[in-house]
């Protein structure tokens, strides 16, 4: 038998980057095919609800109560019932009061805890163990939470069905999201950043203060804004807190034990109706909380574009 020639092992290393190069086509035309499921499943459903809400999202549906019915109707029959299609008015008020309360309870909790685990406490047994406990925390069921809020905030603590209750249980359900996010911010700071603030006679406090929370500022607002996100448009939670099903008039700001409704609550609510033009109605609900959703997402983005110093 003869040797292999330098001739024929050029064939075979050609053939065999033909066939890694037919492979990798089939593994983008995979991908590519996943993307697209995702992606026309999306467009399906937002054509939907577009579709259905066509003429039912006026300026009165964002300015006005809801209504017992969806359509016009005569006031002298009905005594003070509020006139014409429903509105999402108070449910709107009360989902932007609600996300703004949970804000700020994120915002000291989760960056509170996220700074003490990354900069203060030691890499030790105890620490590893609540680190792992925060990331399986992030991935319990939302209605979890919404049970847990009922025993230690509308009972426990005696707060109710209210505003502040709602806004606690949300608080719950991202405060793993935004530790863990926080903290992959701290992370990426350079270390050499730190030892150069210590080097100049900065202690930790004033190094973390003025070094290593401003270069980590937009992974950090970025996480929380996006779990902002996922918390407004959550039903669970808020259902089990007691959230109203209708209000016709915004929850007070200054008052937060008073009682609240939301946003998804309300939609959840007219999706039950059985009348059609109530259908109309919930899309119209659906497309407002989609849009607050884009502004808040886009908000992150922009956040995250402004800070970042390493641009």
């Amino acid at each position: 038998m003869s040797a292999p020639t330098e001739t024929d092992a050029f064939e075979v290393d050609d053939s065999s980057i033909r066939r890694m190069r037919f492979y990798g086509r089939i593994f983008l035309g995979a991908c590519l095919l996943a993307t697209m499921v995702g992606i026309v499943a999306l467009i399906a459903l937002v054509f939907d609800v577009v579709n259905e809400a066509w003429g039912w999202l006026t300026w009165e549906f964002l300015t006005h109560p809801p209504s017992y019915l969806a359509e016009h109707y005569d006031p002298s029959n009905y005594g003070d019932l509020p006139t014409g299609p429903g509105g999402i008015y108070p449910a709107l008020v009360g989902s932007i009061y609600l996300i703004a309360m949970t804000a700020v309870f994120t915002l000291v909790l989760g960056v509170g805890a996220a700074i003490y685990l990354e900069e203060y406490a030691g890499d030790n047994l105890l620490t590893r163990f609540i680190e792992a406990n925060i990331s399986n925390l992030a991935g319990v069921p939302s209605i979890v939470y919404g049970l847990l809020g009922l025993a230690l905030f509308v009972r426990a603590i005696g707060a109710g069905s209210s505003l502040l209750a709602g806004a606690l249980t949300l608080t719950l359900l991202i405060l793993p999201i935004v530790i863990v996010q926080t903290q992959e911010a701290l992370r990426a700071v350079p270390d050499s950043m730190r030892r150069a603030s210590y080097g100049s006679g900065a202690t930790k406090w004033q190094t973390i203060r003025n070094v290593v929370l401003p270069e980590a500022i937009p992974g950090v607002m970025t996480g929380i804004i996006l779990s902002l996100s996922r918390a407004i448009g959550e039903t669970a939670p808020i259902i089990m807190v007691g959230a109203a099903t209708s209000m016709f008039a915004p929850p007070n700001l200054t008052d937060p034990t008073g009682s609240f409704a939301a946003m998804p609550m309300q939609i959840f609510t007219w999706a039950k109706e059985p009348e059609g033009d109530f259908q109309h109605i919930a899309a119209a609900g659906i497309i407002v909380l989609l849009t607050v959703l884009l502004l808040m997402n886009a908000a992150a983005i922009y956040i995250r574009n402004k800070y970042d110093r390493r641009k």
